[in-house]
């Protein structure tokens, strides 16, 4: 009787998961957000219905380990190859100014440093997810613009591994010698594995004698979990974070002639493991603690976001795209990613972080997740100024804001009509797709 009402409790949290992410891609928006708000709902917040959260954990950190090895199996290497230069050079200055900017706030709040770098690495990273679909949603995943997007969501992946590492440092309480070998060891290592495999045709690896034309079938998938978790048990036994192994794996199977087939059969296992992954994440917020904290929840809502966006739009404008772009590009990127709850839940389980401090995190990243929708109507009302590519700030500005209702975007409207007068004195220059 008792595995019945398991079994029966399993099938509906599947259920309640799968309406709510029907529900969220109707809207046009990635499932894992509905997956969120299904584990809110099913969570002690509301309904209470799931209670062993040990068990969902352990799947989820499954699913972490299984997402980061499909992640490496789906990096083009070639394609980041071409605008590797850029995009580096981005993700290197979003997270020094997210250093820089948490160094300095946690000075005046007297954060311990580990925390301050915690959160500088969480808001530094974008939701590859959500930053895809908008740039689908748009038209410009393949311009130029969305090329470079895609090149810095890939370099953001890639910073994650040593982000984990050196949290897993920090968890040591020093920076010994073998430590810091570790951390520059993990990352000579994953630069080396890149340019070999970017620069050579793909790898002929046969396994069990699976690799040649034909072979494998419904093995595939069974060898592919026995590489990802093998390759995460080594990271681990030599003292890096298993995420590190499960990526590196990834890498060489999706530079191989395995990649295919493998890819093909352990999506499903992936999909459904992050589902479990996203779910025990909406487990985790605590609507009353929302409510007590709603004005620290939203400030801080707020100030991750607009300076996300504005460290953006500035390190974009620097490195040369023009200002729509820079500002489309600075718009995409503004969410907080999904990794950060990976960040944050290496931290707390490294006793990093308290619970206030893990829960109000969350709830944070969440949130951003969830107000996605704001970023793509923000989005797509930019796209509409991509025919001119002189525009103005001003005007950009004004698109941005949108037309009317409430008093910044009647304040946006006024700005936009003085930039259109300046606008129709310049010969429009139609954009053929790069900058």
């Amino acid at each position: 009787m008792a595995a019945h009402s398991a079994l029966t409790e399993y099938a509906f949290v599947a259920l309640v998961a799968l309406l709510f992410g029907v529900g969220i891609a109707r809207l046009r928006q990635p499932p894992v957000v509905g997956y969120i708000i299904a584990g809110v709902v099913l969570g002690p917040s509301i309904l209470g219905i799931v209670k062993d959260q040990a068990s969902v954990a352990e799947l989820a950190e499954m699913g972490v380990l299984l997402l980061l090895f499909v992640i490496g199996m789906e990096l083009s290497l070639r394609a980041f190859r071409a605008i590797w230069r850029i995009a580096l050079a981005t993700v290197a200055l979003q997270i020094a100014a997210a250093v820089g900017l948490m160094l300095l706030i946690g000075e005046v709040m007297a954060w311990p440093l580990a925390s301050a770098v915690l959160l500088a690495f969480v808001v530094a990273i974008s939701s590859t997810a959500v930053a895809i679909k908008m740039l689908d949603d748009i038209g410009e995943l393949r311009t130029h613009t969305g090329r470079i997007v895609v090149g810095v969501l890939i370099g953001q992946d890639l910073a994650v591994v040593p982000m984990i590492v050196l949290i897993d440092m920090f968890a040591g309480g020093e920076f010994d010698a073998r430590g810091l070998l570790l951390l520059a060891g993990s990352l000579v290592v994953l630069a080396a594995l890149i340019l070999f495999l970017s620069g050579r045709r793909r790898l002929n690896l046969r396994i069990f004698g699976i690799g040649r034309e034909g072979a494998g079938g419904e093995l595939l998938p069974v060898m592919g979990l026995v590489i990802c978790f093998s390759a995460a048990s080594v990271a681990g036994a030599i003292g890096l974070t298993p995420a590190y192994g499960a990526f590196l794996a990834g890498l060489v199977i999706g530079n191989s002639n395995l990649r295919s087939g493998m890819l093909d059969s352990t999506m499903p296992i992936q999909t459904v493991l992050i589902m479990v992954f996203f779910l025990s994440i909406g487990l985790l917020i605590d609507l009353r603690f929302l409510w007590l904290n709603l004005g620290t929840v939203l400030l801080l809502l707020l100030v991750v976001s607009v300076i996300k966006t504005v460290l953006n739009i500035a390190i974009l404008g620097a490195l040369g795209l023009s200002w729509p772009r820079a500002f489309l590009a600075g718009v995409v990127l503004a969410q907080v990613g999904e990794f950060s709850f990976l960040l944050t839940g290496v931290a707390a389980r490294a006793d990093l972080i308290g619970e206030p401090d893990f829960r109000m995190i969350v709830t944070v990243t969440a949130l951003s997740l969830a107000t996605s929708p704001f970023w793509l109507a923000s989005a797509r009302r930019l796209h509409t100024i991509l025919a001119y590519r002189r525009a103005s700030f001003t005007r950009v500005l004004s698109v941005a804001l949108g037309r009317k209702g409430t008093w910044y975007a009647r304040a946006g409207v006024v700005v936009r009509n003085a930039a259109i007068g300046l606008a129709l004195r310049r010969k429009p220059a139609p954009d053929a797709g790069d900058d």
